[in-house]
């Protein structure tokens, strides 16, 4: 194919505004006197959502592979598993004549009540921009591309079209942009997808400061800006603000306003050239892609089914499990018949072959008697009849296992969730089936947490199976029987109550406008600083053998920000089976200048132990592991001093810790102005030097008027938090020039010291 630069001048007005507009709701427009060919993309982001006629508007999809959905993909804390699930989606998609995989989705958890939670990965995002990253470098790894979606602060689907999600600064940067840079930065996405909400005042698709200044400017992205679908409002305000590339198509009245634009002057030709290069490298990276006839069914079933039983959580266990010699076994709930393994909405995979999860458990339990039960009906109708038949079942087994599946009438992308309930229906269930057998066993199936504080103290164990996969069905079975050692842990609090959660009195908002009144403090955070209790902590998950933390120790006592520094750990299996362990690593900054939570997840790893083995585990820590954005100075800022490096299971549960110092080698601008207070006068280096001999001066003004007791004036507890001016308006009497001429005197000698 040509050079870029050579296509381009080629190109008339018309058709570089084309090639920035779908020609289809999947393709982008060809031009064929150029040899440029469309383009493919397809739903994703936990399989290959491809239609069969990429040019129509009907949704029939091809066969693809359902992987586990990002709740339960996070909930694995593995990034190689992650990869390889890219690399197979990669294959998929390849087989399946796509070019670029929608996905994956790394927008924060702010509330579980988001109806399309099932698809991102955590509340944390140092997690879900580890486990996003690994899945772009999986996909792009095969010649295919990914967009990373949805960028930024889409966290609910009320009024999602439309609605202002207002966030301050700091906020943004540090919880809502982190999982987006981790993943541009290390991985490069081939694309990125714009929102459909505004983020403070403008809408995501004409977001200077998100698509260029932030995305591209300060982070170095270098593809393509996707709109979501139908998120452009103003196509040439779009390509001015950084989004070269509008989906679906075909929209000749965009095209049109685009050709116009440029011919009145209104848009300058080179922003438009500017996003029709990226195009064209877009259109070159796709036809570079290796092509192949077909991809290994069974071995993606079987990494489907991998990376369920990876993800599943293990939340309680009297004992019960796993299951040993029990040979009448009720099993009871639709979701044991109908597996329910993934969410509904755009990334709906057609699967090739889905695990039934009564027939899986059958083939591992030869030689027991299964009894099943219904339960519980599609719909949220109360059915007694349902309940009697499985306390009969229950009452003559030696254990019950419950299959609950959250409907998906209460869960899917478009809506979200009014609460965090199961069904009636399956809450009396549950309640009267653990009343008649305390040997009950409840597997879930949900995108998102869900209250559980009426029913769990009556059962003997609970697996959150998530939406777990065409392959979930033989993963559970896997995990009840023993064959898989579960070792997933949960990438999200569960709550006690939806009242207990951090946005609960800004959600949804109104008026179209929701604001982010919780600051920072979501999911952990929130709870951590409230000392709220929790169903289930952030990182927390139960194993089938025990893990004990021994020799917490630091690379250095003392580092420079620029080396960082390691945290270490030895890890016992001191259990009779084989098991995997998550390492977590919180900081906590000792003394800070803003508020900070009380820890932060900043490192992580897996590691699988044999039965009495030990194995030490090392964790690198970078600048911005101990840094926060500050808001004044525009940059991640790690301030000097003491940091504790937690090492724990869970972020409840803390195994040990180490001290460290930090020495910053980051020399701040002085960025003092008319209107800074005192404190930021001597919190800045230059100022401080700046302001002594005002602050002299005062001192001995008061020992003059009022003598020795005028010592005893605290000025800096009076007038620590009142701009420099205005202290000086108070005393101009006394002044020898305008208080305006002293600040700007001392402003200007800030700012010229080295």
């Amino acid at each position: 194919m040509e050079s870029i630069d050579r296509i381009l001048d080629r190109m008339t007005l018309e058709e570089k505004a084309a090639l920035c507009t779908g020609a289809s709701s999947w393709t982008t427009t060809p031009v064929e006197r150029l040899g440029l060919p469309e383009t493919i993309c397809c739903d994703g982001p936990h399989g290959v959502r491809r239609v069969a006629d990429i040019h129509s508007t009907g949704h029939e999809a091809l066969p693809a592979t359902c992987f586990p959905t990002a709740s339960c993909t996070a909930a694995t804390w593995d990034v190689a598993l992650i990869r390889r699930m890219g690399e197979a989606l990669a294959e998929e998609c390849i087989a399946l004549d796509s070019n670029i995989l929608l996905g994956p989705g790394v927008n924060m958890k702010r509330s579980p009540l988001c109806g399309r939670n099932f698809e991102y990965f955590s509340e944390d995002p140092f997690l879900a921009g580890e486990m996003g990253a690994s899945l772009i470098e999986g996909v792009q790894s095969r010649g295919v591309g990914t967009s990373l979606k949805h960028y930024a602060a889409n966290n609910q689907e009320y009024q999602r079209f439309v609605i202002d999600a207002r966030v301050d600064e700091r906020t943004l940067r540090e919880i809502y942009l982190a999982a987006f840079e981790k993943a541009v930065t290390r991985a490069q996405p081939w694309t990125v997808m714009c929102c459909y909400n505004r983020v403070n005042g403008r809408y995501g698709s004409e977001h200077f400061q998100l698509l260029t200044e932030i995305l591209r400017d300060e982070w170095g992205f270098e593809g393509v800006v996707v709109s979501d679908w139908g998120a452009v409002h103003d196509r040439v305000e779009a390509l001015q603000a950084g989004l070269d590339w509008e989906m679906p198509g075909p929209r000749p009245a965009r095209v049109q306003a685009v050709v116009d634009a440029v011919r009145s002057g209104a848009l300058e030709e080179y922003v438009l050239d500017a996003s029709v290069r990226r195009m064209l490298a877009l259109v070159q990276r796709g036809t570079h892609r290796p092509s192949a006839p077909d991809f290994d069914v069974d071995a993606h079933h079987a990494l489907a089914a991998e990376i369920a039983a990876e993800g599943m959580v293990l939340l309680k266990n009297d004992g019960i499990l796993p299951l040993a010699g029990q040979k009448r076994i009720a099993v009871i709930g639709r979701a044991a018949v109908q597996a329910h393994f993934q969410g509904g909405g755009s990334s709906h995979i057609n699967p090739t072959r889905v695990a039934e999860p009564l027939a899986e458990l059958r083939e591992r339990l030869a030689g027991a008697e299964l009894t099943y039960a219904e339960g519980y009906p599609a719909d949220d109708a109360a059915r007694p009849d349902l309940i009697d038949e499985a306390l009969a079942a229950a009452r003559a087994a030696e254990v019950a296992l419950l299959y609950i599946a959250l409907p998906t009438y209460k869960e899917s992308e478009g809506y979200d969730r009014t609460d965090l309930d199961l069904t009636a229906q399956q809450v009396a269930l549950i309640q009267a089936v653990s009343a008649a057998q305390p040997r009950t066993v409840v597997v879930l199936n949900n995108g998102a947490p869900v209250a559980m504080s009426a029913w769990i103290d009556g059962v003997a164990a609970v697996l959150e199976g998530y939406m777990m996969g065409q392959a979930g069905g033989s993963a559970i079975a896997d995990i009840l029987t023993g064959r898989v050692n579960p070792s997933g842990k949960l990438a999200e609090t569960f709550p006690l109550a939806v009242e207990d959660t951090p946005a609960y009195i800004n959600w949804p908002g109104e008026a179209g406008t929701v604001r982010y009144g919780e600051g920072l403090y979501i999911g952990y955070r929130y709870y951590d600083a409230r000392r709220q209790p929790v169903l289930f902590p952030f990182g927390y998950g139960l194993s089938y053998t025990g893990f004990a933390y021994s020799n917490v120790r630091a690379s250095a006592a003392t580092f420079r920000d620029v080396d960082g520094v390691s945290v270490s750990v030895d890890i016992t299996n001191t259990g009779a089976r084989a098991g995997k362990e998550i390492v977590q690593v919180y900081v906590h900054d000792r003394a800070a200048e803003v508020a900070r939570p009380e820890k932060e997840l900043k490192g992580f790893a897996k590691v699988a132990l044999e039965p009495g083995e030990t194995r030490t585990v090392t964790i690198a820590l970078d600048a911005r592991a101990f840094s926060y954005w500050d808001a004044r100075y525009r940059l991640w800022r790690a301030e000097p001093g003491e940091f504790d490096l937690l090492v724990g299971a869970s972020s409840a549960d803390i195994r040990g810790s180490v001290t460290v110092t930090l020495e910053s080698t980051v020399d701040l601008p002085c960025v003092l102005s008319r209107s800074s207070t005192l404190r930021e006068w001597l919190a800045d280096r230059r100022g401080r030097e700046a302001i002594a001999p005002f602050l002299a001066a005062s001192e001995e003004a008061r020992r003059q008027a009022f003598g020795e007791e005028g010592l005893g004036m605290n000025i800096m507890d009076m007038f620590i938090d009142m701009p420099v001016l205005s202290m000086l308006e108070f005393q101009m009497n006394a002044l020898p020039e305008a208080p305006e001429a002293i600040v700007d005197r001392m402003l200007a000698q800030a700012h010229a010291l080295p």
